[in-house]
């Protein structure tokens, strides 16, 4: 009969070390694999958008003649593919390759080249190289590149953020945070620049992210196909079924307009998640679900919104649309009705009124957000007892 011996602390040491040499190992195995997913997502993007580009510039109206390729293409890639390739995203394709034009990258990839190589002499030398090489023109995520594109107001600004986000390794959390607390106009303002630059390359705890945060990105779910039942976008388009009918079942003051009713402000395209108009109140009701903390740039870019409902979708009679804000954080709800800007008191006062009580629509989202949840935790009994 052989002798069970009892593990000593020696042992357990020895264990532990393997143990976290190992999880270390993993961990910095699905960084890489995020990396290199988002890479080659980005560069084949960047092509999707030279593409949809060059076939545009053969059109006679290129407006009309552009809107109607990017229907066309949306319908027949998510045919194939599935989710990913609606129209806001291969516009997001086309506006990345306007944005990172081949005269601005060409240098980059020139310099990937090996030493002695010739330069390529023709007038679009990237059409030489694959997207293996393209990937080291792109070392941000796709997602960093459309919050640089959507959310920076300059060539300038986006550059900035973009040296930073590479030279601090920022994650996307970290670069939506120094955006939104405009890091770039405080650094300009600052007179200690170099103090200003590394406090900003510092990483809050709510910054960091882990790998399997890395892999749920929407962007790479949708690039690998792959099937997330409780992603954030799941989330949001949950959350905001759930609020367009509970709204409905308010009584018949509030009337569905629309979701995710697009608008565009210059050269950049937004969307509105919902969109009713209330008829005792006779005004338009703009709606915007956040998943994160309510912020500043929140409250500034829903009184974009209103005011471009004003000028652009309020029909003369009407009165000044109203904006409101919900945060479905992951402990809590917050509800913020957008008043300010109104032609005076009394009618903010009316509208306080007449519309949901904050409290009930907090409420309604933490009671969605737990079902939601409950539901999440039930799948993952049913997988686990069925392995």
């Amino acid at each position: 009969m052989t002798e069970r011996t009892t593990p000593g602390v020696s042992d357990q040491a020895d264990y532990a070390a393997v143990h976290t040499d190992i999880v270390a190992l993993l961990e910095a195995a699905r960084r890489a694999a995020a990396r290199s997913v988002n890479a080659l997502m980005t560069a084949s993007y960047w092509e999707i958008g030279r593409r949809i580009v060059e076939f545009e510039q053969s059109g006679k109206d290129r407006a009309e003649y552009g809107q109607a390729l990017l229907k066309r293409l949306s319908a027949d890639l998510s045919a194939r593919f599935g989710r990913g390739f609606g129209v806001d995203s291969l516009e997001s394709m086309r506006l990345f390759y306007k944005t990172y034009p081949p005269s601005l990258i060409s240098e980059s990839l020139i310099r990937t080249l090996p030493a002695g190589t010739p330069a390529p002499n023709s007038e679009s030398p990237i059409r030489s190289f694959d997207l293996n090489q393209l990937t080291q023109v792109f070392p941000l995520s796709w997602t960093h590149y459309v919050h640089l594109m959507r959310r920076t107001r300059s060539a300038e600004e986006r550059a900035f953020y973009e040296a930073e986000a590479l030279r601090g390794g920022w994650s996307v959390r970290q670069l939506d945070r120094q955006i939104s607390t405009q890091f770039h106009t405080r650094a300009l303002l600052s007179k200690n620049k170099r103090a200003m630059l590394e406090k900003g390359s510092q990483a809050q705890p709510a910054d960091l992210v882990t790998p399997d945060e890395v892999i749920k990105d929407p962007y790479v779910l949708e690039f690998l196909d792959l099937k997330d039942e409780y992603s954030e976008s799941n989330l949001e388009d949950a959350l905001i079924h759930r609020l367009e009918d509970f709204l409905l079942e308010l009584g018949s003051d509030f009337t569905f307009v629309g979701r995710q009713r697009r608008l565009r402000i210059d050269e950049s395209w937004f969307r509105v998640d919902l969109l009713f108009f209330h008829r005792r109140l006779r005004c338009l009701v703009i709606i915007d679900l956040k998943l994160g903390e309510l912020s500043h740039a929140d409250v500034g870019q829903m009184h974009m919104y209103c005011n471009y409902a004003r000028e652009h979708w309020t029909l003369p009679d009407e009165n000044p649309p109203v904006g409101l804000i919900l945060c479905a954080r992951a402990k809590s709800a917050l509800a913020r009705y957008a008043l300010d800007g109104l032609p005076n008191k009394i009618m903010a006062a009316q509208y306080q009124t007449v519309l949901p009580d904050v409290k009930l629509l907090e409420a309604e989202l933490e009671k969605t957000q737990r079902e939601l949840e409950a539901r999440r935790i039930a799948r993952g009994s049913d997988a686990e007892g069925g392995i």
